[in-house]
C-alpha cells in the first residue's frame, strides 16, 4: 500500500534535470579578438533572462578571463571555493576546466590558444553543460575542430 498515486506525484522531479541527456549548442559567431566580449554578452543576456548567477560556467581557450586571472592573484584555494560555493558565475581557464563542476549552461570564448586546447576544450564543454553550451568564436574554425557542424 505505499504506492499511491501521491508518492508517483513527486516524481517528475528527477525527469527535469534528466531531460536534458544532450544540451542545446548556441554558436555566437565571433572573432578570435571579440570572443570573450561575445561570452561576456551571452552572460549577461542569461542573468538578464533570470538565470542565476551560479548556473553558469565560462572557461576561455586563449588568455584567462580578467575576472579569473584576478581572483587566481590570491590563490588557487580561494578560486576553487568560490567555485565550489556554486553562488556566482565562474571563469576558468581550458587548462583547468575539468576541475570544474557541471553547470546548466556553459559558454565558451574560443578566444586564443591552440588548435589542442580548443579541441579538448569543446567536449570538455559539452559534457559539463548541463542544459545549454554557447561556444564563442570563429565558426569555421569551431566546426572544424569539431569535425562536425554546430
Amino acid at each position: 500500500m505505499q504506492r499511491t498515486p501521491r508518492d508517483g506525484a513527486a516524481k517528475p522531479a528527477p525527469a527535469g534535470p534528466a531531460a536534458p541527456a544532450t544540451p542545446q549548442i548556441q554558436l555566437i559567431p565571433a572573432s578570435v579578438e571579440g570572443a570573450l566580449d561575445a561570452a561576456e554578452e551571452a552572460v549577461d543576456l542569461l542573468l538578464d533572462s533570470g538565470r542565476a548567477p551560479g548556473d553558469v560556467l565560462v572557461i576561455t581557450t586563449g588568455e584567462q578571463h580578467p575576472w579569473a586571472a584576478h581572483e587566481l592573484s590570491f590563490g588557487e584555494t580561494s578560486y576553487w571555493a568560490q567555485h565550489d560555493a556554486g553562488d556566482d558565475v565562474f571563469y576558468t581557464d581550458a587548462t583547468v576546466a575539468a576541475r570544474a563542476a557541471s553547470r546548466p549552461v556553459v559558454v565558451v570564448a574560443v578566444n586564443g590558444g591552440s588548435e589542442a586546447a580548443v579541441a579538448s576544450a569543446l567536449p570538455l564543454a559539452h559534457s559539463r553543460a548541463d542544459a545549454l553550451l554557447i561556444v564563442c568564436g570563429d565558426p569555421q574554425r569551431i566546426n572544424s575542430v569539431l569535425g562536425a557542424g554546430v
